[in-house]
Parts: C-alpha cells; sequence; structure tokens
C-alpha cells in the first residue's frame, strides 16, 4: 500500500505545480501547447506500450464500436478540459481552476444520479447543495458566472465518467485517447509551421524542451495516478484528489499574485465544507463496509 500511496499522492503533487509549467510557456499560444502536448504525449505512451510488449487490447478495441465511440468522446473532453486549462493559469486565471477542480467531485456525483441513476445519501445531497450555494454566492460577487471553473468540472466530470463505464486500463484508454487527437495535433502544428506562426523551433532551446516535456509532464502523473488508484482505499484516493487543487489556490494568490477579495471568502468556505463533508461521510461508509466484510464472508 506504500508504493500505492506515495504514486497517488505524487500525482496529485505534480498537477498541483503544473501552473509553473505552463507559466513557462506563456510565449506560445494555449493551443499550440496543447498540440504539443498532446503529439509528444502519444509518442511517449506508444514508447511506454511497446516497452513492455502491452498491444494486445488494441485489435479488439478498435473492433469495438462502443469504446471507439466512448473514447473518442473521452478524447475530445480531456482534449477540451487540458485547453481550458492552459488558456486559464496563461490568462491569469488560476485562482478560478482551483475553484473547478475543488468541485470537480461533487459534480461527479451529480453526473452519477443523472446519468447513471445512482442514488444518493443525505450527506451526499448536503455537499452538492453546499457547493452549488458556493458557486451561485461567487457568481454574484463576481458579478459573472465562474465559467473556468465550471467547464473545468464538467468537462473532467464527463470524462471521469465515460472513464468509468469504458473498458479499457487508464495507460490504455490515455493512448487511444491521444492516438485520437494525435492526427489533428500534427496537421495543426505542420500548418503553423508552414503558415510561420510556430513558436516550436523558432523560439528559445528551453521552448523547444519544455514543448517536448510536455508529454512526458501530461503522462507521468497519469501514469502514477493509474498506478496507486488500484492499490490504496477509495477514501484515501477521494482525500488525495484536494491536493493538486489546494497546492494551485496557494500558488495563485502567492507566486502569481492572482487578486482574492475577502467578500469571497464565503463562497470557497462553503465549498470547503461541502468537501469536508463528503469526505467525512465517505470515509465513515469505507470503514463501514470494511467491518461488515468478514461477516458476509
Amino acid at each position: 500500500m506504500n508504493k500505492g500511496i506515495i504514486a497517488a499522492f505524487s500525482a496529485y503533487v505534480i498537477w498541483g505545480f503544473l501552473p509553473i509549467y505552463w507559466k513557462w510557456l506563456e510565449s506560445v499560444s494555449p493551443i499550440e501547447i496543447l498540440a504539443h502536448r498532446i503529439l509528444w504525449s502519444f509518442i511517449l505512451l506508444v514508447v511506454i506500450q511497446s516497452i513492455f510488449k502491452d498491444w494486445g487490447w488494441l485489435r479488439p478495441a478498435l473492433r469495438d464500436r462502443r469504446s471507439v465511440i466512448l473514447f473518442t468522446c473521452a478524447a475530445v473532453l480531456i482534449t477540451a478540459n487540458w485547453f481550458i486549462y492552459i488558456w486559464a493559469v496563461n490568462s491569469n486565471h488560476v485562482l478560478e481552476t482551483s475553484l473547478g477542480y475543488f468541485i470537480n467531485p461533487l459534480v461527479v456525483i451529480l453526473f452519477g444520479v443523472v446519468f447513471l441513476r445512482e442514488h444518493l445519501q443525505l450527506y451526499q445531497w448536503a455537499a452538492v447543495g453546499l457547493a452549488a450555494a458556493g458557486v451561485i454566492y461567487l457568481t454574484i460577487q463576481h458579478g459573472q458566472v465562474p465559467w473556468v471553473s465550471i467547464l473545468l468540472a464538467m468537462t473532467f466530470g464527463l470524462y471521469g465518467l465515460l472513464k468509468k463505464i469504458g473498458a479499457l486500463t487508464s495507460l490504455r484508454g490515455v493512448t487511444m485517447e491521444t492516438a485520437t487527437m494525435s492526427i489533428p495535433a500534427l496537421v495543426f502544428l505542420l500548418t503553423m509551421e508552414a503558415s510561420g506562426k510556430a513558436a516550436f523551433g523558432h523560439q528559445s532551446l528551453i521552448v523547444n524542451i519544455l514543448l517536448i516535456m510536455a508529454g512526458l509532464i501530461t503522462s507521468l502523473p497519469l501514469v502514477l495516478f493509474g498506478y496507486g488508484a488500484q492499490r490504496i482505499p477509495l477514501y484515501m484516493l477521494g482525500l488525495a484528489q484536494y491536493i493538486a487543487p489546494t497546492i494551485t489556490f496557494i500558488l495563485s494568490l502567492t507566486a502569481f499574485g492572482e487578486p482574492f477579495e475577502a467578500s469571497w471568502l464565503p463562497g470557497y468556505v462553503l465549498v470547503w465544507i461541502a468537501l469536508a463533508i463528503y469526505t467525512t461521510g465517505e470515509l465513515v461508509a469505507w470503514r463501514r463496509r470494511v467491518a461488515l466484510r468478514p461477516l458476509s464472508q
């Protein structure tokens, strides 16, 4: 379990500090960064799959129409999520990205009700309600809907929903998704190069290296997360998912100096209380299941 804990928590720490990486690439347009992120991730994942000689799953997956549709939709959603995130970071909306990933677990709960007809416990309804109240309060205070936060939470929540009903493991699924988007990404990059607007190869060596390494910085936490998720209890994974938005929240106020008005605090407090209720309820439910397990054997 220790290796699983280290892997999962490391993944969320990397995700938490990821805004710093995208800030280093501010001179590059968000859509070009995205294209490089997709293309180099795909290349790296192909290398990893080849090292482990893990290609037996590919032909059956491509023959399964449902699987192809699911992972094409997942590819579109994660691409949208990546673009919104990169754009938000380099447009000084890091604080809104943290809010998006704070409310994401509660959006996932809501999707479970809507799409999977799951029945919620009282504490889950309370958590969703408080989070909604927090977002509504922030909307009123800002004078506009926090679209960045909502779109990040919804795209990643829908992505998670498709992953849940899909048949492939995390690493194989991401390989399929990046493969789906790699051709459009490559065509876009070649078009940029032909028009003389490409940053890659035309800026500093550091920028070129950072764009290539975008594949590693994308794939590494996904691999770590996939490894850890299979080896630690669900409640612990639930706790770990708050590491990334917490780090991002702190970075937005310190390293990036984004403004935070005192009037916004009640909205964030409502969201944090909602997360505390949800996490506590999940922990209690998990302990009950563990306590009852020997009786059912």
